[in-house]
């Protein structure tokens, strides 16, 4: 699993767009999670989270203040979330996350990429389900005994840790994560989590040679152009 998610970091990392477009992306979904669950950070723990993503992300903090002021008004934009899935270059599997005010637009957008890149967008449920919906915790330690049982006397359902290098990763279940998280802080303080986020992890890999590299990387590009998306997963292995 941790060989999958490493994958994806360094692809991903590949194709990301300029800082701007990141700091756009971090404030839709700060505003959305703070209009839904609330300002306050302390009690809203989405929120929270999403926050100190941002901030090891670099993300100038009068961006996130801004969105969260924006979410204290009431107004503004009423998004929704939207996920398409489909296959793209090479036969990979892929999932598109958005956040949208106009899943029409969206859609549409959505599948140019697709179709301009030779790709085929299938229905809701048609590639999810070859991803795990994963929780992921990593932060620096080196007894991996002494967390696993704090995880377990909190009743968390692990599905994986890993050890590497003086770091331990934790991967449990999405809707572990509020769970798993509150364990380790109750077993060791105040950690400083280098990864703190759910995603979509494939459960196997699909190796793209030859012409699919360059289309595949014009796909991702498309994509990642597109103000509504996200988050993009896939099992594409360069």
């Amino acid at each position: 699993m941790g060989r999958a998610y490493q994958n994806r970091k360094e692809s991903m990392a590949k194709t990301a767009d300029a800082k701007t477009k990141i700091y756009s992306k971090y404030a839709r979904e700060i505003f959305v999670t703070a209009k839904s669950g609330g300002v306050d950070p302390s009690g809203n723990l989405a929120l929270r989270g999403l926050i100190e993503r941002a901030k090891k992300d670099q993300v100038p903090g009068h961006v996130i203040d801004k969105a969260i002021e924006k979410a204290k008004g009431g107004g503004g934009e009423d998004f929704s979330v939207a996920r398409y899935e489909g296959f793209g270059p090479g036969n990979c599997i892929v999932i598109v996350d958005c956040l949208t005010d106009n899943p029409n637009r969206t859609s549409s957008d959505v599948r140019n990429c697709f179709t301009k890149t030779k790709c085929k967008m299938g229905t809701p449920g048609s590639v999810s389900h070859m991803f795990d919906h994963c929780a992921i915790l990593a932060f620096k330690a080196d007894d991996e005994e002494a967390v696993l049982e704090a995880l377990m006397m909190a009743d968390v359902d692990v599905t994986d840790i890993e050890n590497e290098d003086g770091q331990i990763t934790v991967f449990t279940p999405n809707n572990e994560y509020f769970k798993a998280k509150q364990a380790l802080t109750d077993s060791f303080g105040d950690i400083d989590f280098s990864v703190d986020e759910i995603q979509f992890l494939p459960q196997t890999s699909t190796p793209i040679e030859g012409d699919d590299v360059a289309l595949f990387e014009k796909f991702v590009d498309m994509l990642n152009e597109l103000d509504d998306v996200q988050n993009i997963y896939h099992n594409a292995e360069l």
